[in-house]
């Protein structure tokens, strides 16, 4: 009988063993997580890690303090009258998160706020974890995020806060978190012309940007849940509008333009 060459086995097997790890290929990469993007809103994640140490023991008054609002799927449908009839002037709307989440009631909330006038714009939660600032960008306004100069839509805003996901700073370093908002920033403002609002909190822009003052030519909506606006980041001498308590007379989060009326259009129009 015949005997095969033992080596020209060995070599068949090997070959098989090698087609069959080329088959398999590296592992897959998991899809960036998106569980709970509808509770994810702004100021969301600053309560958890901040906490609420008391609201401001102050009365607005249209001529020298505008009460506004956040709101995001986490609230459902929104009554607009209702919340026009209890003073509200203007609100921002969560419209994105990351590449792969649209809320599922921003146009409700969107179109039905400005129906009741309220002067209106929509923000986007930041995921630096998943893609680029300006791919973010470029969804935050292909999906609702856009600005237009009517004098009722506020420039978009840019949700940077604690990543509810995992580390705090998206395992980013100060120096690559700046480079990400820049990127951001300066797409939206190429396809735009407005620079973005930048929501944050003191404290997360300190531990994560490490201070950048790279930004104040952007709008500020700072988030501190206190009776006093407190340490402003880097960069910013003020705040265009103070998110001051996590609930109240209004839907959603409560906010304070810095200002009278009048600057509520100066910043819709820019």
């Amino acid at each position: 009988m015949k005997r095969r060459n033992p080596l020209l086995r060995f070599g068949a097997v090997l070959s098989a063993g090698v087609a069959g790890l080329a088959l398999c290929g590296p592992p897959a990469e998991a899809a960036p997580s998106y569980a709970g993007a509808d509770d994810n809103f702004a100021g969301s994640q600053i309560a958890k890690h901040e906490g609420v140490d008391g609201t401001p023991n102050v009365q607005y008054s249209a001529e020298d303090q505008v009460l506004g609002h956040d709101v995001s799927g986490h609230q459902g449908p929104v009554d607009w009258p209702a919340a026009a009839n209890a003073g509200a002037k203007f609100v921002y709307i969560k419209a994105t998160e990351g590449t792969g989440f649209v809320s599922p009631q921003f146009t409700q909330q969107y179109n039905g706020s400005y129906a009741v006038g309220l002067v209106r714009g929509a923000y986007h939660f930041a995921r630096p974890d998943v893609s680029d600032g300006a791919t973010q960008a470029n969804y935050f306004i292909a999906h609702g995020g856009g600005w237009s100069g009517d004098g009722k839509t506020l420039p978009g805003a840019l949700d940077m806060e604690y990543n509810p996901y995992g580390d705090t700073c998206y395992a980013k370093d100060p120096g690559s978190l700046v480079a990400w908002i820049q990127s951001f920033s300066d797409t939206y403002r190429a396809r735009t012309s407005r620079l973005p609002t930048i929501y944050t909190s003191t404290s997360w822009w300190k531990k994560c940007t490490g201070n950048s003052p790279a930004f104040g030519a952007n709008p500020l909506w700072l988030a501190r849940y206190n009776t006093q606006v407190g340490e402003l980041p880097a960069g910013w001498t003020s705040q265009s509008i103070w998110q001051f308590a996590d609930q109240g007379v209004l839907p959603g989060d409560q906010n304070w333009l810095n200002g009278p009326l009048a600057l509520l259009r100066n910043l819709a129009i820019g």
